[in-house]
């Protein structure tokens, strides 16, 4: 298969950063465009920018939901690749495909009629509740499109491929960051569209994202027109998918939680914390690039039995995301007044900015380690764990803290909390995980 190659042999630690480099280039990719979206949207003004952050969590939630089911057909694709049974491969590819495009015309569908009402209870009000919804129902048309696209990325990788998921990854951001100038300011006779000339910038995006992953599926030949047994590779995908989805879900959520919370302290500290975590999550995909290695590793590893490979990785992937995120964490130190300005320069905006980029990334390490060991979960067909720490993050941990250090430091105390709870429950998944790994290694191995 072509640009496809076996994990169960050679350097772990080459299959590492050949895997997550193309995924970190791509994540990079996105993530910048998001950036660069965010400059354009601070010339518009300061109601897009709110606007913006009132619809971070809708879409990223949907896209968290549909890379959950990715994942559940790619620990397949793994495993089965390990065991060379490329029969199942193929008919899991395929019937993935399907799955991917049915789930996200239904939310599609849904979150058109709900996004309004999210909106309204996360605090957003007026003009600003008016743009976020007319801007997420637009992105929404491109969302099918880009749910394929997504999970597409991910069954490539289990078959051992670095290089296509990159093409894939890569191919939305230059459209859009080519498209978006023309419609938001109106250039060379276009319409001046402002905060919806992003969206359909976005929508355009996913159409090329789609085509070039529905290529690789035909030119592979991964194609199997067998329904018959559609309904039992529905539910194995699902029996990970679906707690994998609920466990990516709990970010999101969070962000809405924290979308809330700031909306108390006015539309420039929403603003604010939008720029940030924009800022934040191009470094934090970089530990996201590295966990994501884990899936096909593990996966196709563990099926052959290669259990000291395993551990190998996971322990590769944990250093490096703690060296990336000291790393980092220095950088938004010395630079992030530097950044928000590039973006704004309201004194609210760049102060609420700064205090999240001055305390977040202080935990990204420890992020890593969650999002490591949650894909770790995952490729062992374990999603139970993984989901259970990323609840317990959210509610038994952040937001206790969150209302409580609110309260006594305003909303610098929500980004302490943000840090904290990441801090406690990475701890936590790592030593979860290797207590999982040394018991299921034991039942194989007696």
């Amino acid at each position: 298969m072509s640009g496809s190659e076996s994990l169960v042999e050679g350097s772990i630690s080459h299959h590492i950063f050949r895997l997550s480099g193309v995924m970190i280039l791509g994540f990079l990719a996105m993530t910048l465009v998001h950036l660069v979206e965010i400059f354009y949207l601070g010339i518009v003004g300061l109601d897009a920018l709110a606007a913006i952050a009132f619809s971070f969590p809708v879409t990223m939630s949907l896209s968290a939901f549909i890379r959950g089911i990715g994942i559940g057909a790619s620990s397949i694709v793994a495993r089965s690749n390990g065991e060379a049974n490329i029969e199942i491969a193929a008919m899991t590819t395929t019937h993935g495909y399907l799955m991917a495009l049915a789930v996200t015309f239904i939310l599609a569908l849904t979150g058109n009629v709900c996004t309004n009402s999210i909106y309204h209870l996360l605090g957003a009000r007026g003009e600003v509740l008016a743009l976020a919804t007319a801007y997420t129902q637009i992105w929404f048309l491109g969302y099918p499109l880009l749910g394929v696209a997504m999970v597409a990325n991910g069954i490539i990788r289990s078959f051992g491929n670095a290089r296509y998921p990159l093409l894939i990854m890569t191919s939305a951001p230059l459209v859009q960051v080519i498209v978006a100038p023309f419609l938001i300011f109106g250039l060379m006779g276009f319409p001046e569209l402002g905060l919806l000339g992003a969206a359909w910038s976005s929508v355009c995006g996913a159409i090329v994202m789609f085509l070039i992953a529905s290529y690789w599926l035909i030119s592979e030949k991964l194609f199997r027109a067998e329904f018959k047994s559609i309904g039992v590779s529905c539910w194995n995908i699902l029996h990970v998918g679906i707690p994998a989805a609920a466990t990516n879900l709990i970010q999101p959520f969070g962000m809405g939680v924290t979308t809330w919370l700031l909306a108390g302290y006015g539309i420039t500290i929403v603003a604010g914390f939008g720029v940030a975590s924009r800022i934040e999550s191009v470094v934090a995909m970089v530990t996201i690039g590295f966990a994501t290695s884990i899936v096909p590793i593990v996966g196709q590893n563990w099926g052959a039995r290669h259990f000291d490979r395993v551990h190998d990785a996971l322990r590769t992937c944990y250093i490096a995301c703690h060296g990336w995120g000291l790393f980092s964490a220095i950088i938004m130190w010395i630079a992030a007044p530097f950044f928000v300005r590039l973006i704004s320069d309201d004194p609210d905006i760049l102060a609420s900015a700064v205090d999240f980029l001055f305390i977040v990334p202080i935990s990204l390490g420890f992020l890593g380690m969650i999002n490591v060991a949650t894909h770790s979960f995952n490729a062992l067909r374990k999603p139970g764990p993984a989901l259970i720490l990323s609840l317990a993050r959210l509610y038994i941990i952040y937001v206790p803290l969150a209302l409580m250090l609110s309260n006594w430091l305003g909303y610098t105390g929500v980004f302490i909390a943000t840090a904290l709870s990441s801090i406690l429950v990475g701890i936590l998944a790592w030593l979860w995980n290797n207590h999982v790994l040394e018991t299921e290694r034991k039942t194989l191995t007696t």
